[in-house]
């Protein structure tokens, strides 16, 4: 079973930053793509990044030139950093990861971070 803890979410005036973390643990032999999405209230959830284990990335382009993903793989752990903010980025991120356990491979989620925007 593979576990994820996210970290960063909070409230920043529009044009702020704000950077999430996604930690993975657990019994793992490895993670292939490692990306982030976010829901608004009464909307679906989206892609917002995703970063291969080779370090390609691609994003909605919605955020493109404001945010970037990245991974540590050493940590399991992939980030978000989130620059120019507006109300609109305002949602909850998830992290979603593939990993490959012991027995198979599998899709988890983390638990969200609210991220507020305020205008």
């Amino acid at each position: 079973q593979v576990q994820l803890v996210e970290s960063g979410g909070g409230l920043v005036q529009a044009g702020g930053s704000l950077k999430l973390s996604c930690a993975a643990s657990g019994i793992i032999v490895s993670i292939d793509v490692m990306g982030w999405y976010r829901q608004a209230p009464g909307k679906q959830r989206e892609l917002v990044a995703t970063i291969t284990s080779g370090g390609s990335t691609d994003y909605a382009a919605s955020v493109k030139g404001r945010f970037t993903i990245s991974r540590d793989n050493a940590k399991n752990t992939v980030y978000l950093q989130m620059n120019t903010l507006k109300p609109e980025d305002t949602a909850v991120y998830y992290c979603k990861v593939g990993a490959r356990s012991l027995f198979n491979r599998s899709d988890y989620w983390g638990q969200g971070t609210q991220v507020t925007v305020s205008s």
